[in-house]
């Protein structure tokens, strides 16, 4: 397994992980299906931390993120996101991925970085603690998808000390 930074050429493979999560799941409360094309712009609007997971040459996952909220008050609290295919689930590819961002954020001045986890999402809640998050809240009904409400889950995980 190889962590590196994402490139251009890798949207296609990103949007055929996204995709079938984003169309039968609610690890993500969006229903509008990645192209090529947003795929490209997402990759470009956080290229300094967007990194993908590689095995045998296939791209398998990906972790990103950006700031938390807008205003100079946020400027270190970051909000992530991270993605595996199915079949690289369970085998540390999300781990890697994490540390890869984490070693990106923390030389910036990052502290802390939060995970907006569907309830519904049993894996990636125990994902997010077994790396050091902490439930901080939990919003009910935040989310709107296959027609009913589903609560979000906030974990965050301190990044510096001083934080």
């Amino acid at each position: 397994m190889i962590i590196r930074p994402a490139e251009q050429s890798d949207a296609d493979a990103l949007v055929a992980i996204a995709n079938p999560i984003i169309a039968e799941t609610t690890i993500t409360f969006s229903s509008t299906l990645r192209t090529r094309r947003s795929m490209r712009a997402y990759i470009a609007a956080r290229r300094e931390t967007f990194f993908v997971a590689e095995t045998g040459g296939e791209v398998t996952g990906y972790a990103t993120c950006a700031p938390f909220r807008s205003g100079s008050g946020y400027v270190r609290t970051f909000e992530h996101t991270i993605l595996l295919a199915p079949g690289a689930r369970g085998q540390g590819q999300g781990r890697a991925l994490m540390e890869a961002l984490t070693q990106c954020l923390v030389p910036q001045g990052a502290g802390s970085l939060v995970g907006a986890i569907s309830a519904e999402n049993a894996q990636g809640i125990d994902f997010h603690a077994a790396l050091g998050f902490t439930q901080v809240g939990r919003i009910p009904s935040a989310g709107w998808k296959f027609d009913r409400w589903i609560d979000l889950v906030l974990m965050q995980k301190m990044l510096t000390a001083s934080a």
